[in-house]
């Protein structure tokens, strides 16, 4: 870089930045800017023949203005003329500003471009470089349009200087990101692989780093690189801190450089020619070796640049998952680090070690470290740290340890951290069902999980133990006997009630020859509860009472006359009330027959994945579920060699397809809105113990293009509260389709008929209590040629936060950063492709219906057309509130998946709260404003009689 002379100091500059830090208030910083800003204007606008430092100068104001915070509305043409210039420092300048404050859509761009160009042909290394960062810094997509042919010219030519080839190579790197359409490598690629046999390895940093993200995009091409990787690498890991001086950081070998090679390697499987495979295990193994050795250095920078490549290399054994010794030697190296006092050490570690325990080769390994673990959560201070010990607990898990990490997460949970009880009770639960040899043991597990952590207990949680007991008759006695003790505890919580009322309905009769658990004694311990319950709970204890009935007709007058109880054919609820009349009569007027027919015991349910499972893969992210990587290999490894499949949990490798179907379980509780009719007693008493959802959200789905009609589950005898066994039948009905050939097919599971491609389905919301409706209010909007249901998202967590995730299903995440002020807000979405496949002809639109238009002015910015797989876009939408509004607007998307055109709608969450301003008073001028509320029309009172008598019942248990 040039030096910098003396008359560069640009002392009004300094004089400028004095000031505005001696000001003593905002208001006279503001001042002081203001007076700045008119002096700068005057002099771009007054003196036609002002030399290259004044605009300099004022242009280094303007840039520290914006850095304080302030908008600059004018100066960007004066920096323009500041890139023809031949000196380094106002050419600087200029590039400075530009990348820092010139838009992308600027009417400037093209003159930039042009500036750009004759710094790229001048082959001055320092105006290139100028011109390259500037390129890299603004990245939009003329500039990859206009450069993206040229930077790779520069990177390969023979006449380039190293530091040039540098910022070429970032510059190209910087351009893939953000258009990687635009960057074809074709004909360069051999030369820039090439690269990485550079003398200078600055510019072999920099190319490593250009290539392993290219060779994501297309690891055909570049598959070349590996040998010369493997090359370069083992030069690195054999030569001493002495020999790379320039590169060596704290007697470490040249550590950047090493790690991004290292990187580079994981695109690919292991080498297949022998030669280059064996250098490979040499450089690793040293990279082992030399983790044992002393330390060269006692500062903190040594151990750090050590462990980032020994951490790397790591990653890089447990990739190629193919070497036993280096598997096992990895395992070992990391459990020295579990006991380090570094707490960083110790989370990588912890980290590591549950990808290694997927592994085949190393499982053993890792287990021999279970007491370390073990200890490390109970006694680790940082809540991460301890997080990653649970991980690892649970990837290390099988059937020869499963009871001794079961019964320690279940200790842990009673003093665990609020953030990761949800999380441990789903990995307690997935556990004792997948390793339970005795079922006895699963229902005692289930059972303390819910004393200890009811409230992070899911309802995918007692839906699978009520499943499970009874598919297996042999645990359904025991599991009786459990609940109806657990149940004698002065507080239970509601999950266990919910599953008490479940199992004593079904089977209470197995226990009712015992004394002590008498049919009455049941009766009275379950109603002893129902005061205490939500309207959910009371409607599945209904259903346990009517059960009742049938199993035990002692005592049918005890249930009748709590079912004519005006607490309950009155009841508020008007599920409650329904089902305590229709229950009531059908005691009366049905024969034993008819009651044994009609209220006989649950069937089976039908194998499938465990929900439980699926909510963790939804919880944790299809990438981030370290112990399923591959459930088969730890199976052999505990059971010698052969695969035990008699859990009833699937293969955690399932496709994601598999387990979306747990979106038809029960929905919510949620207050019932336009609630269907009800159904007849004969329909509600098919579906026994069935806990009937208040209201049952609506499934959101991906749809195909095409005409659309809509859906209903016909109700079936067998219908369960999991929702596992539900049909969907159409109101034409269609040929079975062969299996995968439609999305909608793979997302509504195994029982659900097949449709054609071309038929695409709008399902409603899934209601137990009224399958037979055809939904006619579910809320559509006009798309293509099409209507679409809304998918209707819960909205109302977004009505007192402004970030969160709006709407997910196997394809699409669309995400959600929202800021309001006034009566203008500012919303970012962010479309996640979750696929490896890329969303072509993405288009996102939003629509305002009818008098919503007058009411909200929302412009969306237009998105690119191509999503890749695995990334992310983001579209911002400008929102403008002109009225009070109630409707919310809708966004449509759509894009191309796999040559299908995929449609999905969802309504934004912009509501009227949004636009709220808060008003600041004091206490006095509060109530002096509350006592001018005098007006006859600003005060009403309005006294009447109550149709119906007070449960007093009700009220004592809620004082």
């Amino acid at each position: 870089m040039p030096a910098v002379s003396k008359g560069d100091g640009m002392r009004g500059l300094a004089v400028f930045i004095s000031d505005i830090r001696n000001c003593k208030s905002k208001e006279a910083e503001i001042k002081r800017i203001n007076k700045e800003l008119a002096n700068i204007r005057s002099k771009f606008k007054g003196d036609k023949a002002l030399d290259g430092y004044s605009k300099k100068k004022y242009v280094c104001k303007l840039l520290f203005i914006f850095l304080l915070g302030h908008d600059i509305d004018f100066g960007h043409m004066e920096a323009v003329n500041l890139l023809s210039s031949n000196k380094y420092t106002e050419k600087q300048i200029g590039y400075l500003f530009i990348s820092v404050l010139v838009n992308s859509n600027s009417d400037l761009i093209s003159l930039i471009n042009n500036a750009i160009k004759n710094d790229l042909s001048s082959r001055n290394p320092t105006f290139m470089n100028l011109a390259l960062h500037c390129i890299a810094n603004v990245g939009s997509r003329e500039m990859a349009e206009a450069f993206a042919a040229e930077v790779p010219r520069i990177l390969v030519a023979g006449d380039t200087m190293d530091s040039v080839k540098q910022s070429a190579a970032l510059c190209l790197l910087r351009l893939n990101r953000t258009s990687p359409d635009l960057v074809l490598m074709g004909e360069w690629t051999a030369r820039v692989v090439h690269l990485l046999n550079d003398q200078h390895l600055g510019v072999v940093t920099a190319a490593t780093s250009l290539i392993t993200t290219l060779a994501q995009k297309s690891p055909e091409d570049f598959k070349t690189s590996v040998s010369l990787a493997v090359a370069r690498l083992s030069r690195i890991v054999s030569s001493a801190s002495t020999d790379l001086q320039d590169y060596t950081y704290y007697f470490v070998a040249a550590p950047w450089l090493s790690v991004k090679l290292l990187r580079l390697l994981q695109c690919y499987p292991p080498p297949e020619d022998g030669a280059i495979r064996g250098r490979l295990t040499e450089c690793l193994e040293t990279i082992l070796n030399k983790a044992q050795e002393p330390p060269k250095s006692k500062k903190v920078q040594h151990s750090n640049a050590k462990n980032a490549v020994l951490f790397e290399a790591i990653s890089l054994i447990i990739h190629h998952d193919s070497e036993p010794t280096l598997l096992v030697r990895a395992c070992n190296q990391l459990g020295q680090f579990l006991q380090h006092r570094e707490t960083n050490l110790r989370y990588l570690a912890l980290e590591s070690m549950c990808t290694l325990a997927s592994s085949e080769f190393s499982h053993e390994a890792v287990k021999t470290h279970i007491e370390t673990v073990i200890n490390a959560l109970k006694s680790e201070r940082d809540v991460s740290v301890r997080q990653r010990a649970v991980d690892l607990l649970y990837a290390m898990c099988d059937r020869s340890n499963a009871k001794q990490i079961v019964a320690e997460m279940l200790s842990y949970l009673e003093t665990a951290d609020y953030s990761i009880r949800e999380e441990i009770v789903l990995k307690v639960a997935i556990l004792a069902e997948k390793y339970a040899v005795d079922y006895t043991w699963y229902v005692d597990t289930i059972l303390n999980l819910i004393r200890f952590a009811g409230d992070y207990v899911s309802d995918e949680v007692w839906y699978r133990v009520i499943q499970i007991v009874i598919n297996r008759d042999e645990v359904q006695g025991y599991a009786a006997k459990t609940v109806f003790e657990a149940l004698q505890a002065p507080a239970c919580h509601e999950n266990l009630v919910k599953v008490g009322g479940y199992i004593l309905g079904e089977f209470g009769n197995l226990i009712a020859g015992d004394s002590r658990s008498s049919p009455l004694i049941q009766f009275d311990l379950l109603h002893s509860k129902f005061h205490l319950c939500s309207v959910p709970t009371r409607a599945l204890l209904l259903s346990a009472y009517i059960k009742f009935i049938n199993l035990f007709p002692e005592v049918k007058g005890t249930i009748q006359e709590v079912l004519r109880s005006d607490s309950q054919l009155r009841n508020a609820d008007v599920e409650l009330q329904q089902r305590a009349v229709e229950y009531l009569r059908l005691s009366s007027i049905a024969s034993t027959d008819i009651l044994a027919t009609v209220l006989e015991e649950m069937p089976p349910f039908p194998e499938r994945e465990s929900s439980i499972l699926a909510k963790l893969k939804r919880k944790k992210g299809p990438g981030n579920l370290h112990p399923d990587l591959d459930e088969n290999r730890k199976e052999r490894s505990a059971n010698g060699g052969t695969a035990d499949h008699s859990s009833t949990t699937s293969n955690a490798k399932s496709s994601p397809l598999s387990f979306v179907g747990d979106l038809l379980a029960p929905a919510s509780t949620a207050p019932p809105t336009n609630r269907p009719r009800p159904v007849s007693s004969s329909y509600l008493l098919q579906a026994p113990l069935t806990p009937i959802p208040l209201q049952a959200s609506a499934v959101p789905v991906l749809l195909s293009a095409g005409p659309l009609f809509q859906v209903a589950a016909s109700p079936t005898p067998s219908t369960d509260l999991l929702g596992l066994g539900s049909t969907i039948t159409t109101q034409n009905s269609a040929p079975p389709a062969s299996k995968g050939t439609s999305l909608l097919v793979d997302v509504f599971s195994e029982n659900i008929a097949a449709f054609p491609v071309e038929t695409p389905v709008a399902v409603g919301p899934v209601a137990d209590e009224n399958f037979s409706s055809f939904l006619p209010n579910t809320p559509q909007v006009a798309y293509a040629n099409a209507t679409l249901p809304i998918a209707e998202e819960p909205e109302d967590k977004f009505v007192c936060k402004n970030n969160g995730v709006l709407y997910e299903n196997q394809l699409l995440q669309i995400g959600l950063k929202s800021e309001f002020r006034q009566n203008l807000g500012r919303m970012y979405v962010f479309f996640g492709n979750k696929t490896s496949t890329q969303f072509m002809n993405f288009a996102a639109s939003v629509v305002c219906q009818d008098t919503l238009q007058a009411q909200l002015n929302v412009h969306a910015k237009p998105a690119d057309p191509t999503v890749d797989g695995g990334a992310q876009l983001q579209q911002i939408l400008n929102i403008e509130c002109m009225s009070d509004f109630v409707d919310a607007p809708v966004l449509n998307i759509q894009f191309r998946y796999g040559g299908t055109l995929q449609n999905v709608a969802v309504k934004l969450p912009i509501t009227l709260n949004k636009f709220f301003q808060p008003t600041e008073m004091t206490s006095q001028d509060f109530f002096q404003r509350w006592k001018q509320l005098g007006a006859p029309q600003q005060e009403v009172q309005k006294i009447f009689k109550a149709k119906h008598s007070m449960d007093t019942e009700v009220t004592k248990a809620k004082k």
